[in-house]
C-alpha cells in the first residue's frame, strides 16, 4: 500500500497504479507512444513486485487521487484480519482469508469417504474475510464475502478427465499471458484444442473452466463479456502449474470473479527448490521455477547427454522460454539408478474453482439490467428463468370478484406444481403491474381476464423480455411454467403450440 504523506491516507498500490494508468489511457493529451507504453504495462501490474510498483509511482508522477498531496513508498500489508483468542488474549488469531482450508484439513476423512481413491472432490461455501484497504464498488471489493471453492484431488501424472469430451467442442475466450504480454486482445478457443495445444496445462483443469463458463452463463452473465484470463508467470503462486481467472465486464471494469488453478503439490524439497532457495533459486531468482520445469521435462537420454557436458565442459548454455541460462555442476545433479517400487507414495495434486459469489451476483444485476425501448422510465432484470426468485406472477385484469376463484385455483395449483409465484391484485392498470413484476425481474405473468370466465377456462401467459402473450388452457398453465423456469422448454416452442394472444398490452403505468 501506499499513504498520503500529509493526511495518512492509505491507497491499495496497485490498483492506484491501475486507475491512474486508465485515466492517462483516455486522456487526449496524453501521447500516442505513452499510450501504447501504458497499454503493455496494465497487464503486468498485477505481477508487479514492491521496486517495480515505486519505480512505476516515480515514473509517472503519481499523486493521492483524493487530495493530490505526495505520496509514500510502497510498504507491504498483512490483508489477514488479526485477532485475540481466549479470555487472555495472549494467542492470536487470524479469521480465514478463504474457505478452502477446511478441506484440507479433512483431507483424510474425505480420501477415506471415496474408498481411498483417486480422484474425488470437496466444496464448501461460506464467508471469508480480507482487510482490505480501501473497499470500495458495492460488492467488488468488501472486507467480508461470501466464497464457494471446490478442490478436486487427482493423480500428479494423470489429469485427464472421464467427462472432458463432453465439453472439447465448447467455445471459450481465451486471454492467454502471451496475448497479454504482446498487447493482443483475447482470442476464441475450442476448449479442447486449447488442451492439446497446451495452452491450458491439462484436461481436469480445461473441463472445469469449461463447466465455469457454462454455469455463467446459464445464469446469466453475457458471453461476449466473459473471458478467462491466464496468470502471468511473475503473478502466479509459486505452486501452481496454470492458472486462470474468469473475469466479467462490467462498469467498473473486468473484473475476477472465478479463480481456477491447477494447485500442484510438492513435497518440502520441491517446495524448497521452487521458491528459490536452492543453487537455482539463488542464481536465477524468478525464473528458477522454469529452469527446473525444463529439466524435470527432459527424457532420461537428454539428462544423460546434460551430464556428460557438464562434466567435460564445466558449464550448459539452456534455452527457456527464449532467455539463455548457463547452468554449472553445482547446480545440478544428475543420478542414474534402479528401483523396485512397492508401494508409491504421491501427494496429490489440486484442481481449484474458486468463485466469490458477490462479484458474480453483482455481474448477473449489471449485465441483465435492461431499459424498454422507447420508454427510458421503464427499466427490468431480464434474469434467466432458472434463477428468477418468482417463476411468474398472477394478475387479475381488475377487481372483479369473479376473478378471485380462478386466482386462488391457479394458486394453488401452481404451489402444487413447486412453482415460486407472486399474486398481484393491488389496483392499477395492467401495464403498471406488469412493469411492476418486470422490474423484480419475475420471468413469466399469467394474466385472468373475462375471457377467463368462459368455458373452456383459459388465461394468457406473458413472456418478460419479449412482452409476447400467449392463450392457453389454466389447467396446462402451472406444468408449463414449471417446464419453462427448469430450461426443459423455451419460450419460442411455447409460441409454436399455443395462439398468440394479439391485443397489445397498455403503455400506461
Amino acid at each position: 500500500m501506499v499513504k498520503d504523506l500529509k493526511n495518512g491516507e492509505c491507497f491499495r498500490a496497485d490498483h492506484l497504479i491501475e486507475a491512474h494508468l486508465e485515466k492517462m489511457l483516455g486522456d487526449k493529451k496524453t501521447s500516442e507512444n505513452r499510450k501504447n507504453e501504458i497499454k503493455e504495462l496494465l497487464p503486468r501490474i498485477d505481477g508487479m513486485s514492491k521496486d517495480d510498483m515505486a519505480e512505476c509511482l516515480k515514473n509517472y508522477n503519481m499523486k493521492s487521487p483524493v487530495s493530490g498531496n505526495d505520496l509514500s513508498e510502497p510498504i507491504e500489508f498483512n490483508l489477514m484480519f488479526s485477532t485475540s483468542i481466549g479470555p487472555t488474549g495472549h494467542l492470536k488469531g487470524f479469521l480465514r482469508p478463504e474457505t478452502a482450508q477446511g478441506i484440507f484439513v479433512n483431507f483424510k476423512r474425505l480420501l477415506e469417504f471415496n474408498q481411498g481413491r483417486l480422484p474425488f472432490a470437496g466444496a464448501q461455501i461460506g464467508n471469508s474475510f480480507r482487510n482490505e484497504i480501501s473497499p470500495r464498488s458495492g460488492l467488488i471489493r468488501v472486507r467480508e464475502f461470501t466464497m464457494a471453492e471446490i478442490e478436486h484431488f487427482c493423480d500428479p501424472t494423470d489429469k485427464s478427465h472421464a467427462k472432458f469430451a463432453n465439453l472439447a467442442d465448447l467455445d471459450i475466450n481465451l486471454y492467454s499471458a502471451c496475448n497479454q504480454l504482446d498487447g493482443k486482445s483475447p482470442e476464441k478457443w475450442k476448449l479442447g484444442e486449447a488442451v492439446k495445444e497446451k495452452l491450458i496445462a491439462n484436461e481436469t483443469l480445461g473441463y472445469f473452466m469449461g463447466r465455469i463458463s457454462q454455469f455463467l452463463t446459464k445464469f446469466g452473465v453475457d458471453p461476449n463479456r466473459l473471458r478467462f484470463r491466464q496468470h502471468l508467470s511473475n503473478e502466479m503462486a509459486h505452486y501452481a502449474k496454470d492458472c486462470w481467472d474468469a473475469e466479467c465486464k462490467t462498469s467498473y471494469g473486468w473484473v475476477e470473479c472465478v479463480g481456477c488453478a491447477d494447485r500442484s503439490c510438492y513435497d518440502l524439497t520441491q517446495h524448497t527448490k521452487a521458491t528459490g532457495k536452492g543453487v537455482i533459486g539463488k542464481e536465477f531468482r524468478q525464473d528458477a521455477k522454469s529452469v527446473i520445469e525444463y529439466l524435470s521435462s527432459l527424457s532420461s537420454e537428454e539428462l544423460t547427454t546434460l551430464d556428460t557436458d557438464l562434466k567435460e565442459n564445466g558449464e550448459v548454455a539452456i534455452t527457456v522460454k527464449e532467455k539463455e541460462f548457463t547452468l554449472k555442476p553445482d547446480m545440478v545433479n544428475i543420478k542414474s539408478y534402479q528401483k523396485t517400487v512397492h508401494v508409491e507414495e504421491i501427494v496429490p495434486s489440486v484442481i481449484e474453482p474458486s468463485f466469490g459469489i458477490g462479484r458474480i451476483m453483482y455481474s448477473i444485476f449489471e449485465h441483465n439490467f435492461r431499459i424498454r425501448e422507447g420508454d427510458e422510465q421503464r427499466t427490468y432484470l431480464s434474469l434467466p428463468a432458472v434463477i428468477a426468485p418468482y417463476k411468474c406472477s398472477v394478475l387479475p385484469l381488475s377487481n372483479n370478484p369473479e376473478f378471485q376463484q380462478f386466482v386462488k385455483g391457479l394458486s394453488e395449483a401452481l404451489t402444487k406444481a413447486d412453482v415460486s409465484h407472486k399474486v398481484d391484485d393491488s389496483s392499477g392498470s395492467i401495464g403498471r403491474r406488469y412493469a411492476r413484476t418486470d422490474a423484480i425481474a419475475i420471468p413469466f405473468g399469467i394474466t385472468i381476464d373475462f375471457d377467463t370466465l368462459k368455458e373452456p377456462h383459459t388465461a394468457t401467459l406473458r413472456e418478460r423480455d419479449s412482452m409476447k402473450q400467449i392463450r392457453a388452457p389454466i389447467a396446462d398453465l402451472p406444468n408449463l411454467v414449471r417446464e419453462l423456469a427448469l430450461g426443459k422448454q423455451d419460450w419460442q416452442q411455447v409460441l409454436d403450440t399455443y395462439p398468440l394472444f394479439e391485443q397489445q398490452e397498455s403503455s400506461n403505468k
